[in-house]
């Protein structure tokens, strides 16, 4: 009889052990809601989404389109608009834009816009952290931002760009010193534009 007792017991408790594990399990997947639910960190600078476009934005969202800095004409029918890039007090520039498939055909190959740095590919999975700003009369080159596991401070979770349909993006980079008000912006599978930095 006691023999019995001890079984159940056990049983009991193994099974508290495994629902308290899964409880854990499930309330560690969610913790990263705030961040975009993908585990991108938020921008260091604000406890805002630069621009109000995060990672948690929905993709058919368009960025505030009063202004445009660029208009970039990409292969496949692709279309990349910069609405800004912005300068903020903490040392940062963020650059908000949408890419528009003007095209009869859903684009996959946003992978592309990765880049191809181990660290941005590994740690973002599929973004925008390729993109770059390059300052021609300093002659440097400024890398969009992560974080202290490599995931970059910019648009992730992009799978494709349907026909007819535009993605907000946004990236965020070290800002070049406040005498540069213009760079190149450049994103793979697009040329080269120049944009100005807003103070």
């Amino acid at each position: 009889m006691r023999t019995r007792h001890f079984r159940t017991a056990r049983r009991g408790a193994a099974l508290v052990a495994l629902a308290t594990a899964l409880t854990f399990t499930v309330v560690g997947c969610g913790g990263d809601a705030e961040n975009g639910g993908d585990g991108s960190a938020p921008a260091a600078s604000s406890s805002k989404k630069p621009g109000g476009h995060g990672d948690n934005a929905p993709a058919n969202e368009v960025p505030d389109a009063s202004r445009t800095l660029a208009v970039i004409n990409g292969s496949e029918g692709l279309v990349l608009t910069v609405h800004s890039a912005q300068r903020d007090s903490g040392g940062f520039v963020t650059v908000n834009a949408e890419v528009k498939n003007t095209g009869n055909e859903s684009f996959y190959g946003v992978s592309a816009w990765r880049g191809y740095e181990q660290e941005i590919v590994q740690g973002s999975g599929r973004s925008v952290g390729g993109a770059m700003l390059v300052d021609q009369k300093g002659k440097k080159r400024y890398y969009v931002l992560r974080d202290t596991e490599g995931r970059c401070l910019c648009t992730t979770g992009l799978s494709k760009v349907e026909a007819g349909k535009s993605v907000a993006v946004f990236m965020q980079f070290p800002a070049p010193p406040e005498e540069t008000t213009e760079v190149d912006f450049q994103m793979p599978t697009f040329p080269s534009a120049t944009i100005e930095i807003s103070p």
